[in-house]
């Protein structure tokens, strides 16, 4: 919950609206009966939000990466893959059978050109693969590296390179306008997955693309096919949240969530901890040693700040280590708190 928005007096009224009005589940798939206006209109706002012909709204997120990247290869697709991707993309190209998987070193755009160069020849279509933020670190792709260099390989193969990203973490959270990392770095993917649990603080995932693309996925993606979508109030609540980040206090409010995740990364690195750099909410302390993340959690816990640990084989053996996530709500009194606790354990 980035923004700080998912207990919003008004972002609460307008989920009791919709459910009063259409009740507490949609009652079917989407293509059956399960499709309603708040529906419709929360996929052309966000599909306008990020500057896309089109959107399409799923149960998850989860389930968005999974219904987009499995209906997109076949056993003539080349897929690469970024070795950090998170579990849903893992999950979509075991489920997949393409007549090429390769795994590319952790952010390194020469490794992704090397892959890319080796899958040459090997199928008709490319589809490379990124998460926008990595979920565990809070480092993001160079999406304008990541676009340029596949761009330069399209016409190496029949149907070209398709670039996908899932943007969870990203969209909403960080951004002058929190439109991610692609507003970020600059450059667009060709398809985008966001999540609408995470900064909107509601429940649900979506993709963003041409409408070519989501009008094949309405009619190939099973997850989207044979599930119910989010309930009328949560789209009622999405676009609430909507609402006030694409206003005067939804630009403040990411402004202030830059300058205090910019003061915790600072008090962490002043004090002789480790972390990785980036402007993203996301702050890990690597501590690189389980038995210490855990008693280092436990004092957090005790002193009444929640932190997770993130032991293998969440992460790899030797990246352990402790993921803070600020929001919008937290105050610069609450950032040096969590600091003074760190520098006081034993």
């Amino acid at each position: 919950s980035y923004l700080g928005l998912s207990m919003r007096k008004e972002v609460i009224e307008a989920e009791e609206e919709g459910t009063k009005n259409f009740g507490v589940g949609p009652g079917a798939v989407r293509f059956i009966s399960g499709t309603h206006k708040a529906h419709i209109d929360l996929e052309k706002r966000l599909a306008k939000f990020h500057g896309r012909e089109s959107a399409m709204l799923f149960s998850s997120a989860y389930v968005t990466s999974m219904g987009v990247i499995f209906p997109l290869i076949t056993n003539e697709t080349v897929i690469i893959s970024d070795e950090l991707n998170h579990n849903c993309i893992i999950n979509a190209m075991k489920l997949s059978r393409p007549a090429l998987k390769l795994i590319y070193k952790h952010n390194s755009m020469e490794d992704l050109e090397a892959k890319l160069q080796e899958a040459v020849g090997k199928g008709k279509r490319c589809i490379v693969v990124t998460d926008g933020v990595f979920s565990m670190r809070g480092d993001f792709c160079p999406f304008d590296k990541f676009t340029a260099i596949c761009r330069k390989y399209n016409d190496k193969f029949e149907e070209g390179v398709t670039t996908v990203a899932d943007d969870s973490h990203g969209v909403g959270a960080y951004g002058k306008t929190g439109r991610g990392t692609e507003e970020v770095t600059g450059a667009k993917v060709d398809i985008l997955i966001g999540t609408l649990g995470k900064s909107y603080g509601v429940n649900g995932g979506y993709v963003v693309a041409s409408k070519a693309v989501t009008e094949f996925l309405r009619q190939t993606a099973p997850m989207y096919i044979y599930s119910n979508p989010i309930t009328v109030g949560e789209a009622y609540a999405v676009l609430k949240v909507l609402d006030i980040l694409e206003s005067e206090e939804g630009i403040k409010r990411l402004a202030h969530l830059a300058e205090i995740t910019a003061r915790f990364e600072k008090g962490l690195v002043d004090n002789g901890f480790e972390t990785i750099a980036g402007p993203h909410p996301v702050t890990p302390l690597m501590v690189r040693d389980t038995k210490k993340t855990a008693d280092i959690v436990a004092w957090l816990t005790k002193n009444g700040v929640l932190a997770t640990a993130m032991n293998y084989p969440v992460v790899p053996k030797g990246d352990e280590e402790i993921r803070f996530q600020i929001n919008a709500d937290h105050t610069a009194a609450d950032i040096d708190y969590v600091i003074n606790v760190l520098k006081s354990f034993k």
